[in-house]
């Protein structure tokens, strides 16, 4: 099988990469960077091809993906900087690359008769209440630039196409770029106290459990919305952060705080991110383990 995945040079499409590798896949990636910039793909890194493709422009989306045909292309490739996709000069760029780039790789993929695996997010959800968010609700009330602009990419890739995966996750982290968890190991060593929202509730995505699930999507035709994050139950920033620090060995003391106590952030977060993820169960797809256990490997993949 062949399989085109964007955002490679990013925490998930790294890990996507590797493993579509290690199962033998005939594997191509692409991001908007002229050379492939961060972790290396691991042993297959000469192995595997580059494109440089702007997402947003679709003269140069039906150009590549023309040229390399694949079965499957997973989907990536996205604008993640949610505070400053609330800066008015940033807006019309997210919308370009969460909306529209998704648009005109989903029109290629009906083109071509390739399935499609989107991305997506948390976001596209109010947050209120504390009910897990089943993956087939429609009742989408995003807070913020970025979950509306994730919103339009869901939509988009459902009108066009009819073979897709719409996947949201939540709370990532993966060995390639920044995230929560750096953060904390970096201010953990820095100060003797850190003060952490306790009122924003999910579970933790480790990007290279996801790939795992993403690899068997590519041989599925189970299509559909589905949510995946590791299992282990619903935790807080607040609890998540401990939970770092123990298994790190560090004694950084941890202080709960609202949202709104910790007031930082441009962008309105949903404080229920709880997703359920029995759908993935039903359709005969393993779910990703405990998000102790993947914390505890992620930990001793990392130097801090």
């Amino acid at each position: 099988m062949k399989v085109f995945v964007t955002g490679v040079c990013g925490q998930l499409g790294h890990d996507v990469v590797n493993e579509l590798i290690s199962r033998g896949y005939e594997v191509v990636g692409s991001d908007i960077t002229e050379k492939y910039s961060g972790e290396e793909y691991g042993s297959a890194v000469e192995k595997v091809p580059y494109e440089q493709l702007d997402i947003t422009d679709m003269d140069a989306v039906r150009k590549v993906l023309e040229k390399n045909r694949p079965e499957t292309v997973i989907h990536c490739a996205a604008w993640t900087a949610v505070d400053a996709a609330e800066d008015e000069e940033n807006k019309a760029k997210v919308y370009a690359v969460n909306e529209d780039g998704t648009r005109n790789i989903a029109q290629i993929c009906r083109e071509l008769d390739s399935k499609m695996i989107y991305i997506s997010t948390d976001y596209v959800f109010s947050g209120e209440g504390t009910q897990p968010w089943k993956p087939d609700c429609r009742d989408y009330a995003p807070l913020c630039v970025y979950g509306d602009s994730k919103l339009k990419g869901e939509l988009a890739v459902s009108g066009i196409l009819d073979k897709y995966f719409i996947v949201r996750i939540a709370w990532v982290f993966g060995r390639n770029g920044n995230n929560f968890i750096r953060t904390m190991l970096k201010v953990g060593k820095k100060y003797d106290t850190v003060r952490v929202v306790n009122d924003q509730t999910g579970t933790p995505t480790y990007t290279y459990d996801l790939a795992k699930l993403l690899a068997d999507m590519c041989e599925s035709d189970k299509y559909g919305y589905y949510h995946a994050t590791n299992e282990g139950g619903y935790i807080s920033w607040y609890d998540f952060t401990k939970e770092i620090y123990k298994q790190a060995g560090y004694t950084t003391n941890v202080v709960p705080v609202t949202t709104e106590e910790y007031g930082l952030s441009k962008a309105k977060r949903p404080h229920n991110s709880r997703l359920d993820k029995s759908k993935l169960r039903e359709n005969g797809f393993s779910p990703l383990p405990d998000w102790q256990d993947a914390l505890s490997r992620y930990l001793k993949d990392i130097e801090y």
